[in-house]
């Protein structure tokens, strides 16, 4: 098997083991709008990564953690609903992303960006999902019971003396740096899909969280593969052929529970 391939299966079935968990988060926390505001901040670090001459991949991590703390802060003032601030960031961090690219001078391909090209995954950017996937399953594990609780009974958790806003910073940074790292895998403008879709599909069957967890994981890298024999078989583009599949399953798994 070719070298792209076997870094482009890599790449994709660590992105669907990490994904699978942050994603049950994001439902049970009803946050999907946060994934789409991170996306887009991923424009902006690009953007600044191009400007500053700076490794893109860095820039795209520290984007999108800011957005993350900038979030966590204006939340606390209260003056505005949650989907309102991720509405003003998400299409803010879009819109100056897009007039910065414009005064670059390096041209690049945006649509990589957009909707991914997971089968030309370099070999350092396959260390950089390494590295992010290592970092944010790492975290999960050793903070399970406490993001679970924060998660799922918020005030009882803070009454039980676990620190709530640590916890929630601490999430939205893992989330942020998993969209960072996947950019270029299925793009900016479909992680979420990835992120969202494969739990949602687990939740139709599991019968506690951590099933939910491994379901998601199960459920994203059958999409992976599906997609990437899609993309090789019919040459459709690999991002949206992942999406598409994950999409069929939770269509499947819905028509099933019906």
């Amino acid at each position: 098997m070719a070298d792209f391939l076997w870094r482009a299966i890599t790449a994709g079935l660590l992105l669907a083991v990490v994904a699978g968990p942050l994603g049950c988060f994001i439902v049970w926390r009803r946050m999907a709008y946060f994934g789409d505001t991170l996306s887009h901040s991923a424009l902006l670090g690009i953007a600044f990564g191009l400007l500053f001459d700076l490794n893109l991949q860095v820039a795209v991590v520290v984007s999108s953690a800011a957005i993350a703390l900038l979030l966590v802060l204006l939340e606390r003032h209260k003056s505005l609903a949650t989907d309102t601030l991720l509405g003003i960031l998400a299409h803010s961090a879009l819109a100056l992303g897009l007039v910065l690219l414009s005064f670059t001078p390096t041209q690049i391909d945006l649509q990589a960006y957009l909707f991914g090209d997971l089968l030309t995954v370099t070999s350092s950017e396959l260390l950089w999902l390494v590295f992010g996937a290592a970092c944010a399953l790492a975290l999960l594990l050793t903070q399970w019971n406490g993001l679970l609780s924060f998660t799922l009974q918020s005030e009882l958790a803070q009454v039980e003396g676990l620190n709530v806003a640590r916890l929630r910073v601490l999430l939205m940074l893992m989330i942020s740096l998993v969209v960072a790292v996947s950019m270029k895998i299925v793009g900016v403008l479909l992680i979420t899909s990835l992120l969202i879709i494969p739990a949602a599909t687990a939740r139709l069957f599991a019968h506690s969280p951590e099933q939910m967890a491994l379901g998601a994981s199960l459920c994203g890298c059958i999409a992976v593969l599906g997609g990437i024999a899609a993309s090789w078989f019919w040459d459709t583009p690999t991002g949206p052929s992942i999406v598409v599949v994950a999409a069929l399953l939770f269509a499947v798994g819905s028509l099933r529970k019906a």
